[in-house]
């Protein structure tokens, strides 16, 4: 990224050498990102996150499909990006159905399907869930959208990276990214928009993006995101093994410790990404254990690092309807390509001590 932050920092959108020059890392960027999602560097569109990508996925679909109907479904446990742009979008006389989930995080495709009217012109269903990591049914729900005429959207930034995605062949329209969930650059993400698919802008006013996102590119966080993904891509078989061998770790290290009645592991056995773990220790709240955690140098979560700030009880637990004393003592850990089996143990002796300690 450094060039691009000093020898080339020229508009992309300029017409001069140095805005080639940065048009032309733009375009390389975007090649290699549209091939490993398997779709066409046209249907790509950087935005400044994945909650952008998801808030224009959400109202400029609505916009766009406004004269056939005022109808979505979504989910109980979406994140923040897409219920908050939902609940946004009733105050202007949008219906929204908000699908209940199994408890294991999981929505019914039978559900889905039921709850289509005449009148849905889109369903937001994410790919895999960011507190638990449970993995959704979307090819299902794909299949089912296509067959009425319906846009479908997936916010997959948890998902990318982790489960395989091939947009050539998914019955998907829209689609999330965050660069940052491949460790690279914050505040860059890109949303999948299909050749097929009638999107209003959120952002007015230069023609960048195609017309679709207006506003200068960060040439340098977009460099960052196609190199994290080229990263990524050259190892992701070992990076999968080695993040699902931490997880199983970290809960064999709990069992260990803690006995198996010390502790619940929250989220679907199966159906789940490798790198996420959501832990609950009943007779602990969630905000002393969280507070102790980062005392002893571990880095942990509520749930979303996005309301991790917030002291309330998680709205995907809530929603997967698990006893108030497993949701008022959950936290998540998530494992990236940096951590090892020491840091696995080392962080299980603080949960034991700090758990322990805690329930005299």
């Amino acid at each position: 990224m450094l060039p691009y932050l000093s020898e080339y920092f020229g508009n992309a959108s300029s017409t001069h050498r140095a805005g080639r020059d940065a048009r032309s890392a733009l375009n390389a960027a975007r090649d290699r990102i549209s091939a490993f999602i398997g779709c066409s560097p046209a249907e790509l569109v950087f935005t400044g996150g994945g909650t952008e990508s998801d808030n224009t996925a959400i109202f400029g679909a609505a916009e766009a499909s406004s004269g056939r109907g005022r109808h979505i479904i979504t989910t109980q446990i979406e994140h923040h990006a897409v219920l908050h742009a939902c609940e946004r979008l009733e105050k202007f006389g949008y219906e929204v159905t908000y699908l209940p989930v199994d408890k294991f995080g999981q929505v019914s495709v039978r559900d889905v399907e039921a709850a289509v009217r005449p009148d849905t012109v889109l369903i937001s269903v994410m790919y895999a869930n960011n507190e638990v990591g449970t993995i959704q049914p979307v090819k299902e729900i794909g299949a089912i959208a296509r067959e009425k005429g319906i846009l479908f959207h997936v916010d997959a930034v948890q998902a990318l990276g982790h489960l395989p995605i091939d947009l050539g062949s998914l019955p998907v329209d829209l689609m999330s990214f965050s660069a940052h969930k491949l460790s690279g650059p914050k505040g860059t993400g890109a949303l999948y928009i299909a050749r097929s698919a009638r999107v209003a802008p959120l952002l007015y006013g230069g023609s960048q993006e195609r017309k679709r996102r207006a506003g200068t590119e960060n040439t340098a966080g977009i460099v960052g995101f196609a190199e994290a993904v080229k990263i990524f891509e050259g190892a992701r078989y070992e990076m999968q093994q080695k993040l699902e061998k931490l997880r199983q770790e970290m809960v064999m290290e709990l069992e260990r410790r803690l006995g198996s009645g010390g502790y619940v592991v929250n989220g679907h056995p199966t159906e789940r990404l490798p790198h996420i773990l959501n832990v609950s220790f009943p007779g602990v709240s969630t905000e002393s254990l969280l507070m102790n955690l980062d005392l002893a140098g571990v880095a942990a979560a509520s749930g979303s690092a996005c309301t991790s700030g917030s002291l309330e009880v998680s709205h995907v637990l809530r929603s997967m309807g698990l006893p108030e004393e497993v949701t008022a003592s959950a936290v998540r850990f998530s494992f990236g390509r940096t951590n090892d089996e020491a840091q696995i143990a080392a962080a299980a002796e603080a949960v034991q001590d700090i758990v322990t300690r805690l329930r005299r």
